[in-house]
């Protein structure tokens, strides 16, 4: 969850010559993303979701395939192996929160809701990992699922509600370099930087629209844990289509990201 902040004009070229930057070499680009725990655990998300969405097949239910216990097993240990790479990620979530800086008493709900849903979540997470490693009885297995899915919840009403806001300001600044371009144009002067800012500002608010997509696809999916799958829009093909598609958009997000 990243605060909007306005891009800065671009810098004026000294030269006439533009500087063309260089290309990134693939492979390093490779190992660059997957040096990144995320990246690692959004993969990992999408070979456990596409393993779901194969398993809902007619062809996987109505027959006793070998390859459909595989598959469960696959996944299971694919959701282990992710809670695994989790531990101790919601220090990052009481860090973000340390460094926010808060214009009214309702933004800093909106930080607590946010930071504090989701740290605390991925906390819950780390005893629901040492349930199912096998370390201490499953007895308390799926009161710990459930609280923990509660906290993502939360976590995501709040990045959501942040997101809006972030949105909003986004567009106040898209309607100013608008109005400041026509009235350049009106003027008969160049506009070249408004040009470059507006692109920036509107790859920014497509960037938050998607980011709200995801957040509401992986609410679908801590959602269907509270109701324990019951629901016409949490059946487990649906809940796993929604899985797949926040793990692509991280994907993609982190591999564009990644330097």
């Amino acid at each position: 969850m990243e605060i909007f902040r306005p891009p800065h004009p671009p810098t004026k070229q000294t030269s006439n010559t533009t500087k063309t930057p260089p290309q990134r070499d693939f492979l390093t680009h490779v190992e660059q993303y997957l040096s990144k725990r995320d990246s690692i655990d959004k993969l990992l998300k999408i070979s456990r979701y596409a393993s779901k969405i194969i398993l809902c097949s007619s062809f996987f239910q109505e027959s006793n395939n070998p390859l459909s216990e595989n598959l469960k097993s696959f996944e299971c240990s694919v959701g282990l192996s992710r809670k695994a790479l989790r531990l101790g990620k919601f220090i990052q979530d009481i860090n973000a929160f340390r460094s926010s800086e808060f214009c009214c008493f309702q933004e800093l709900i909106i930080f607590v809701v946010a930071y504090g849903g989701e740290g605390l979540y991925y906390f819950v997470e780390q005893f629901v990992w040492v349930v199912k490693s096998g370390l201490i009885g499953r007895i308390w297995l799926n009161n710990l699922e459930k609280l923990s899915a509660w906290f993502e919840i939360f976590g995501y009403v709040g990045s959501v509600w942040l997101k809006v806001r972030e949105l909003g300001e986004i567009g106040m600044d898209e309607r100013c370099l608008v109005s400041s371009m026509e009235v350049a144009e009106l003027r008969e002067i160049g506009c070249r930087e408004e040009l470059e800012r507006l692109r920036k500002v509107r790859e920014v608010k497509l960037m938050k629209r998607v980011a709200i997509l995801q957040d509401l696809a992986d609410g679908l999916v801590a959602l269907a844990v509270v109701r324990g799958g019951k629901g016409q829009l949490l059946q487990p093909l649906v809940v796993s289509l929604a899985g797949l598609l926040s793990a692509l958009i991280s994907s993609h997000r982190n591999w564009f990201l990644a330097d």
